[in-house]
């Protein structure tokens, strides 16, 4: 079962702000004149009896202390930055296991928490974007891939080469890769870099590995995705195109890696942008 922390935010920052709001308009003004009540009667002001009737429940004091963080963090984490943690190797070379980053959230576009609903329209994805999105066959779990196909584009694969629109995207030999930590066993893999446009990335290949060959149209209001491990990726070649309704945000830097097999910490991965 996937934790749905926005809802969580959303009905915390609700309940938080409302019980503020109530005891604001009405059980304060009622301890308040309570209070005067006592006074009038001859009670001192200073005494701990009225103290005692102007004291808030302390269930009232919680909220008031966490609603506006909780609201700061709904805010920043809904239209501002999420963090993402990265649990497997399909974006290696560029993203390995347990690298954390950060996700811009109005990239293309602000979106309602919860409802995931469009407001305002600010971009589109471009081909060799890094984008976090919810998983086509099930909008519960986060997946992050590398665009390579927009609206329109004819995307085919074919002897480890992405093709777009007929024309195969460059790719040039980089090295042998050799893996740490838990991305260990892709050593040996081709390392190449590819170009879409001006952009070039890293892109891991294992020539002797069977993969799926085929070619895709890719509809309106929807984007082809593919990991970087291309054959160790489960993307838009086996279950389609990502709806624009899906998407998070385009992911831009690492802000920590932590990969018990590695070690912990790899401290040479902090600040690094995702390109």
């Amino acid at each position: 079962m996937n934790f749905d922390f926005p809802a969580v935010l959303v009905t915390a920052t609700f309940f938080t702000g409302l019980a503020w709001a109530v005891d604001s308009m009405l059980w304060a003004p009622r301890r308040r004149r309570k209070a005067d009540g006592l006074v009038q009667a001859g009670v001192p002001t200073e005494s701990e009896q009225v103290a005692s009737v102007l004291k808030e429940p302390t269930w009232i004091e919680y909220c008031k202390s966490f609603f506006p963080v909780i609201l700061a963090v709904l805010l920043l984490r809904s239209f501002l930055v999420e963090p993402f943690r990265i649990p497997s190797g399909s974006m290696m070379p560029t993203l390995l296991v347990g690298d954390f980053i950060l996700v811009n959230k109005y990239a293309y576009g602000i979106r309602l928490p919860v409802l995931n609903t469009k407001v305002i329209d600010i971009g589109e994805p471009q081909r060799g974007d890094v984008v976090v999105f919810r998983y086509p066959k099930d909008p519960s779990v986060d997946y992050i891939k590398r665009v390579v196909g927009v609206p329109g584009d004819r995307i085919g694969y074919y002897k480890k080469t992405l093709h777009i629109n007929g024309k195969p995207a460059e790719q040039v030999p980089e090295a042998t890769y050799v893996g740490t930590g838990s991305g260990v066993s892709m050593s040996g893999a081709d390392e190449r870099i590819e170009r879409l446009g001006d952009l070039e990335h890293r892109i891991l290949v294992m020539p002797r590995t069977p993969g799926i060959e085929a070619e895709y149209i890719v509809p309106e209001g929807e984007y082809f995705v593919m990991g970087d491990n291309r054959d160790n990726s489960n993307d838009s070649r086996y279950w389609g195109p990502v709806p624009e309704k899906n998407l998070v945000g385009k992911a831009f830097r690492i802000w920590m890696n932590w990969d018990s097999a590695n070690g912990g910490i790899d401290t040479d991965r902090i600040g690094m942008k995702i390109q």
